[in-house]
């Protein structure tokens, strides 16, 4: 079995894998200060809950933009395996020619979002990730990952707002009834829903025009479901997207 590890600045998502079945997943919250240690501890506690425990894991791979977690859960697959984890950006052979300037500073997520989506979707093709920040990604017909664009996320504008704005109220992620709000917390509501989504469809759009009208446009990450309502641009929503990739990249490499 492989255990696939999706390391974000604020989630993680493991997944398990028998095969090429996904049988289980998890999200957690990302803590950058636990150690090798306590993360046996808290991925036990995980398994324990479906049935499962280390000895049936054979394989690891992780991919990670934070890099004390990154460490430390290298020290935990050490440790509870005596191998060295899968980890993209380091041990692991992408085989999508990256056409950026300097392929080193492409996050391993958006990689493996790359990988996964061309293969389930073909191409050209746009990941729009919700995450700690909102990543788009360009995929060609032809399966290279072309670059893309980077925007503050949803979550952390919504506190970058709150907190730098004394009078206005921290405020729940969800769709107003309408655009024009007729108190501060609808209308933060709707600058942050509508506006986001508005966000989206003008770079896909702009996108698009240079990848052509029949590029498929794949949403992921978990804060996707807070505006994709209000995305008309958005073909798929493939929530567990990364995972897959990671199964992928694993399955390419054994």
């Amino acid at each position: 079995m492989l255990l696939a590890i999706d390391v974000g600045n604020t989630q993680t998502v493991i997944g398990a894998y028998r095969g090429s079945e996904l049988i289980h997943h998890w999200r957690t919250s990302t803590n950058t200060k636990i150690t090798g240690d306590e993360l046996a501890l808290y991925y036990q506690g995980f398994l324990l809950l479906k049935g499962l425990t280390f000895p049936d894991f054979d394989g690891v791979i992780i991919s990670s933009v934070v890099p004390a977690a990154t460490m430390a859960l290298s020290h935990m697959v050490r440790d509870i395996w005596g191998f060295e984890p899968m980890v993209v950006g380091q041990n692991v052979e992408v085989e999508m020619p990256l056409l950026i300037d300097n392929p080193s500073e492409l996050g391993a997520d958006r990689i493996v979002n790359a990988v996964a989506a061309f293969e389930r979707y073909g191409g050209p093709s746009i990941v729009v990730d919700f995450g700690t920040a909102t990543t788009f990604d360009a995929i060609s017909g032809k399966g290279e990952y072309l670059g893309g664009a980077i925007a503050p996320g949803i979550e952390i504008s919504a506190i970058a707002l709150f907190n730098a704005a004394a009078r206005l109220p921290r405020v729940e992620l969800k769709r107003p009834a309408g655009p024009i709000g007729r108190n501060s917390v609808s209308s933060m509501q709707s600058g942050i829903v509508f506006g986001f989504a508005g966000q989206v469809e003008r770079l896909v759009e702009m996108m698009k025009e240079e990848l052509g009208s029949a590029t498929r446009v794949i949403a992921t990450g978990g804060l996707a479901e807070v505006v994709l309502e209000e995305c008309r641009c958005i073909d798929v929503h493939d929530p567990l997207l990364t995972l897959h990739g990671l199964w992928l990249l694993y399955r390419s490499q054994t």
